[in-house]
């Protein structure tokens, strides 16, 4: 199947699609390809709408009030289960957006408490006395498994040493300066703008936590794949072509930093946002770097490949935390939700690479994930769930 094939033979069941996303630099993709021409090029108008926070994106996804959209990777496998306050609905992934690009950022308080690394902050959340209070996104999210995850390789465990709660990440900086936080793990621009005003420094990186680990996906309800396949792969054909553009060249991620800056998309400062774009990173702790691993939207399109491992991690957290009281069938499932063959046709028909369905990397710990035996893995951790830990700190908030 070529392009011109696609273009003659599957117009877009609807060539109007409203497509939901947050404040965030990851949202790039799907804003340049909204914007720059791409979706005409399919056939499609996409409708860009901005959401007030990930809770809010879901259930408009859920109604059908949107389409599709920029969406938390766990948070679309959090509703196929059934978890984080929503009825569970078949879901699907249509492709990969980006890998990389967000951060844990601690307070200025602590930071000027000379709690600036993972043994000082150990050493302060196992002190008697207050507990040390996080936020992340959304309860299923990829921050919430980050924040969990590293807090547990630096020996706290994040559900009975430390509270956290649940904040929109535009909202992450008036939390800081209210003191209501002790710190946050959230994407950019808002660690940088962070950092940027001094309030805080940034502890560290999603992806030294994981190098090219799976980040936000452009979601859907199965629904809507299934009654408008030709939507659907025209989207996954705009948003990939963007991706290649936005990869291509330092002037390409520059003018896209600066579009989104603008006040209708992420609305923040451009020096907030195109550093950190381009893996230009200061902590706040006097370190400057370019990042290995940066934020990255295609790399040939082994960003954009919906990995069947990938959607299995996020299940074997759940899992791990408590989230899920039983192992899920781990590949079924994910089989359910990764489009691989609505994918496929839309990289193939642009000629771009597709990777396998899984994919391996090592995380910090040292430990490997593979997708070969996810119910082992998920038992693998000294850290886990405890019995009676309470998941009030997983309950959702508007």
């Amino acid at each position: 199947m070529n392009e011109h094939d696609i273009s003659r033979s599957d117009t877009p069941e609807k060539p109007v699609l409203n497509i939901g996303f947050m404040a965030l630099t990851d949202a790039a993709s799907v804003i340049v390809a909204a914007t720059q021409g791409f979706a005409e090029k399919h056939g499609l108008t996409l409708n860009l709408q901005r959401q007030a926070s990930w809770a809010t994106l879901r259930d408009k996804l859920l109604s059908g009030e949107l389409d599709a959209a920029h969406n938390l990777y766990g948070l679309i496998y959090g509703v196929q289960l059934g978890l984080g306050g929503a009825p569970a609905t078949d879901m699907a992934v249509l492709m990969g957006l980006n890998q990389n690009g967000q951060s844990i950022n601690l307070s200025p308080a602590l930071q000027a408490a000379g709690v600036s690394t993972g043994s000082a902050l150990a050493q302060r959340a196992h002190q008697s006395g207050a507990k040390l209070t996080f936020a992340q996104t959304f309860p299923t999210g990829t921050h919430a498994m980050w924040l969990n995850y590293w807090l547990a390789s630096q020996g706290i465990h994040p559900l009975s040493d430390v509270e956290s709660v649940v904040v929109p990440p535009p909202q992450m900086l008036a939390h800081l300066k209210a003191r209501r936080i002790d710190g946050f793990c959230v994407g950019e621009p808002w660690s940088a703008q962070a950092v940027d005003e001094q309030m805080g420094c940034t502890l560290t990186t999603s992806q030294a936590i994981w190098p090219d680990h799976p980040e936000k996906v452009l979601g859907c309800t199965r629904e809507f794949a299934e009654q408008h396949p030709n939507s659907a792969r025209a989207l996954i054909m705009a948003v990939l072509e963007a991706s290649r553009f936005i990869d291509e060249s330092e002037e390409n991620q520059r003018s896209t930093a600066q579009l989104l800056s603008g006040s209708e998309y992420v609305d923040a400062p451009l020096s907030a946002i195109q550093p950190r774009f381009l893996g230009q990173y200061q902590d706040g702790l006097g370190h400057a770097w370019q990042d290995a691993h940066p934020l990255r939207f295609h790399a040939g399109g082994a960003v954009n490949q919906p990995y069947l491992s990938d959607g299995m991690w996020f299940m074997t957290q759940f899992r791990r935390w408590g989230l899920l009281r039983d192992d899920p069938d781990y590949l079924a499932i994910a089989r359910q939700v990764q489009q691989l063959d609505l994918y496929r046709q839309a990289a193939e028909a642009l000629g771009i690479d597709v990777p396998g369905e899984m994919r391996s990397s090592q995380l910090l710990d040292g430990q490997v994930w593979d997708g070969s035996d996810p119910a082992g893995y998920a038992r693998s951790f000294a850290l886990q769930a405890l019995a009676d830990a309470p998941l009030s700190a997983q309950q959702e908030s508007r």
